[in-house]
């Protein structure tokens, strides 16, 4: 309604009186319609006004039907008036309608206008006044109701709903007027130049005024738990290692790690395979280009016979196997490459890195074809299992896990190995949260590791401690389509 001011205006001009009560100088405008015109005046200062709030009594359909025929109990006055010798009970519902026999009966009784005598309905009362049809015209009419027990009952018997009402007071402003003078809203050139500025009005700068909402990014909850594992890593004095290599040779991903050709963990079942190209270029050195002969040549004499104080698998291990191209299946393969690359400088080192693999799995609740694994890896001289056991009690407790249990377990890469175990209070009960071991001298010094020296490694999942920490029971409400927005913008950093 774009000419709702000035007709706000014209009305305030001629009004008798003031304030002027918007619900009734316009009863037919919505409420909204009329809020804007007069934020619209009131920002040129043309008006002032202030909100009213109201309950008003509003009439249900049967209330309308009792203002039009008359109420219930009414109705069976009537219908008892008008048999001479009385009306039969079982006929009532005929005469009045099954409804109003049944509400009006029992409030004609109650209000001593017709009594009972045997099977009939007889005149009490030589004449009625039909309290209930009148307070519902003057709610109609008024739209004001009456207070204490009339309106209880009204209420009671569902004649009314009380509806709050809106409406507003309004009063003349120190900038007043009929007519709206077009304000600029900029000083433009032109204006300027014809001096036409002198006689404009300009409107003024609302300093108060809230600037729309910035739509901005957030970091989806297992970037923020990512987060906070490099931090504690970067802590601890560790070096992130590159992880940009989905795609690895079976050469890093199993057979470096002392994993046998053999193994489950290779089946189609297990592992995503390349199907074009299905074979990479024999391992080179990522410097130099040059071949890693002396190195493939060890691994291969690893598993077919043995060697560095070990028996090997004694099988005939194939080349072709070695050279197949899969998706990365752990980020040990990462770690593999880069303690070959330390062998040639021995030194003690810390290495760590977060990122996706990927696994042939069933999708369900806990688990996705690929997942974050949080891998680190440590290589000194004489580092022994109680030195592991305790660094994983120091890096766990910055995370907030105090209680851990170690269990005994079988790694084809490390020897002794240990599935790690932490207590959740949340959750009441001990989960399994990682697994580590001190890797074989089998795989160390085949790479031109010395003897002596030591590494310890440990892997966990990302989402595992993610789901703990927001509470997501179903991985596929954390990572998939499935995901919801409101939930990546609404939660906090993560806090272990």
């Amino acid at each position: 309604m774009s000419d709702l001011p000035t007709h706000i205006l014209e009305t305030i001009a001629s009004a008798a009186s003031l304030p002027l009560l918007s619900s009734k100088a316009f009863p037919t405008v919505d409420s909204l319609h009329v809020k804007s015109a007069l934020d619209s005046l009131a920002s040129r200062e043309m008006i002032t006004y202030e909100t009213v709030d109201k309950e008003e009594a509003e009439l249900t359909d049967e209330a309308a039907g009792i203002v039009k025929d008359g109420s219930h109990e009414a109705k069976v006055y009537e219908a008892v008036c008008m048999s001479l010798d009385g009306l039969k009970i079982s006929e009532l519902a005929k005469v009045v309608g099954a409804s109003s026999a049944k509400v009006g009966q029992g409030k004609a009784f109650k209000e001593g206008w017709i009594k009972k005598d045997g099977d009939r309905l007889l005149k009490a009362a030589p004449s009625i006044k039909d309290v209930t049809r009148e307070n519902l015209r003057i709610i109609q009419s008024t739209r004001t109701h009456p207070d204490g027990a009339t309106l209880t009952d009204l209420k009671k018997r569902k004649l009314v709903n009380m509806v709050k009402r809106i409406s507003f007071k309004i009063n003349k402003g120190p900038k007043f007027a009929t007519q709206i003078i077009k304000e600029e809203t900029d000083l433009t050139a032109e204006l300027l130049a014809s001096g036409d500025w002198k006689s404009k009005t300009f409107k003024p700068y609302n300093f108060k005024a809230l600037g729309a909402p910035a739509n901005s990014g957030a970091l989806h909850p297992l970037m923020k738990v990512r987060h906070e594992f490099r931090q504690i890593f970067f802590e601890m004095g560790f070096e992130e290692m590159p992880t940009n290599r989905f795609v690895e040779s079976g050469f890093w991903n199993f057979d470096t790690l002392f994993v046998p050709q053999q193994h489950p963990a290779r089946d189609l079942q297990d592992t995503f395979y390349i199907s074009d190209p299905t074979i990479a270029d024999p391992p080179r050195d990522d410097a130099t280009g040059e071949p890693l002969t002396e190195y493939w040549s060890n691994v291969r004499e690893v598993h077919e016979k043995g060697k560095y104080g070990s028996l090997g698998y004694r099988y005939p291990w194939k080349a072709d196997e070695s050279l197949r191209l899969v998706l990365r299946t752990h980020t040990t393969a990462i770690s593999a490459n880069m303690l070959y690359k330390l062998a040639k400088n021995p030194k003690a080192a810390k290495y760590f890195s977060i990122d996706r693999v990927f696994r042939n799995e069933t999708v369900d609740a806990t688990h996705l074809a690929e997942f974050h694994q949080v891998e680190g890896v440590i290589a000194d001289y004489n580092l022994t299992l109680g030195d592991l056991i305790g660094f994983m009690q120091t890096f766990f407790a910055k995370m907030g896990v105090h209680d851990l249990r170690f269990k005994p377990a079988y790694n084809p890469y490390t020897e002794p190995s240990m599935e790690i175990f932490g207590y959740h209070k949340g959750l009441g009960k001990w989960v399994e949260i990682g697994n580590s071991g001190m890797f074989r001298p089998e795989m160390l010094e085949a790479m031109g590791l010395p003897k002596g020296m030591k590494v310890h490694g440990w892997g966990l999942s990302l989402e595992r401690p993610t789901m703990i920490r927001y509470a997501v029971s179903n991985i596929r409400e954390l990572l998939g389509h499935k995901v919801d927005l409101g939930f990546v913008k609404t939660n906090a950093a993560v806090r272990f």
